[in-house]
């Protein structure tokens, strides 16, 4: 069998087997995963994180932190949207996550991951209103 073949072959092979899940059981089993920090969130903890650690987690994690935290002001959000907001901003103020934030140089990668991931899936939502937000907050912390 030729190399091209086989390959062909394999692929179809992985697409059926592992990439036959649909974009929607991935999403529902990241969300999952994301909510389980939604206990961690409050307000008072996100504005504490952030005071204390703006400057350590960088601009661009507390830019992104800070578009989640302004559009969950919007009372039309989605359940669903909501929940993964929660989630990701209880994973940004726990401290010891995947990656604990107190790790050097590496502390908020993967929260800039999961804010990443949270901000691609619900991007429609968010407006130019909300980030121009989200950029005044980061020009009154200094972090530009």
């Amino acid at each position: 069998m030729g190399y091209a073949l086989y390959n062909t072959k394999k692929f179809l092979y992985l697409q059926q087997t592992f990439l036959s899940t649909t974009m929607e059981e991935i999403d529902n089993e990241k969300t999952f995963e994301i909510t389980k920090f939604e206990k961690y969130y409050s307000e008072e903890g996100l504005k504490d994180k952030i005071a204390k650690f703006a400057k350590a987690a960088g601009s661009k994690v507390v830019y992104h932190v800070l578009v989640l935290y302004y559009l969950l002001q919007d009372k039309n959000l989605p359940l669903k949207t909501k929940l993964k907001i929660y989630g990701v901003l209880g994973y940004f103020i726990v401290p010891t996550d995947l990656i604990p934030d107190f790790a050097a140089g590496f502390g908020y990668t993967d929260d800039m991951a999961a804010l990443i991931w949270v901000i691609n899936t619900i991007s429609d939502a968010i407006t130019p209103e909300i980030e121009q937000k989200a950029k005044d907050a980061i020009a009154k912390l200094g972090l530009e």
